[in-house]
């Protein structure tokens, strides 16, 4: 008569500590983390400030640019539905302030008709930004030699009291003042009296 198969558990639990152990020691043990990254918007390309910078800060009705007199816009930092961008102005100034740390001059350019809100909060923007030290909120330095100016015309823009472009279609016809009559027998030239 036959036994009974008997299923044998050590050999099994050889196996499964063996198994266990070398999938512990090949595993991979990472800890997700999760960044919050703030990416500027498509449009607004930074660069960095060319050496021997010149800055101006032109406001005008739909945006503010950060330039370089001599080379050029650096950033352009389009208008909100709300109001202009002052925190991506602060944020940019403080770049340009790290690579330039001795600079403390700036210009700021406007277009006609800004308010004076908006050119005294700009002022503020340039000169200092608020950082949080501790309890305590301090004022550190940007550029506090302000200088203020009109801003250049841009490419849709015109001089006030330029004339403005006209079609042919559109061209006035110049009046003609008619011709001073002459006596007929008089020589050409020689003015009646």
């Amino acid at each position: 008569m036959r036994k009974p198969a008997e299923l044998l558990l050590v050999p099994m639990i050889d196996i499964f500590t063996v198994l266990v152990t070398f999938l512990l020691m090949t595993a991979v043990f990472s800890r997700t983390v999760i960044l919050q990254l703030n990416l500027p918007a498509a449009q607004t390309e930074f660069r960095d400030p060319p050496p021997g910078l010149q800055l101006e800060v032109m406001v005008r009705k739909n945006e503010m640019v950060v330039a370089d007199r001599n080379s050029g816009p650096l950033a352009t930092l389009p208008k909100t539905p709300v109001d202009y961008d002052y925190e991506g102005l602060t944020n940019y100034l403080k770049r340009v302030k790290a690579k330039f740390p001795e600079k403390t001059d700036a210009s700021i350019l406007l277009e006609a008709d800004t308010p004076y809100d908006i050119l005294v909060q700009v002022m503020d923007r340039v000169r200092v930004f608020e950082t949080k030290q501790g309890l305590n909120t301090v004022q550190a330095e940007l550029f506090p030699d302000i200088s203020i100016g009109d801003a250049p015309l841009g490419d849709d823009q015109q001089p006030v009291g330029a004339p403005q472009p006209v079609s042919p279609a559109e061209a006035p016809v110049p009046n003609r003042a008619p011709a001073a009559s002459q006596p007929a027998n008089a020589p050409q030239g020689a003015a009646s009296k």
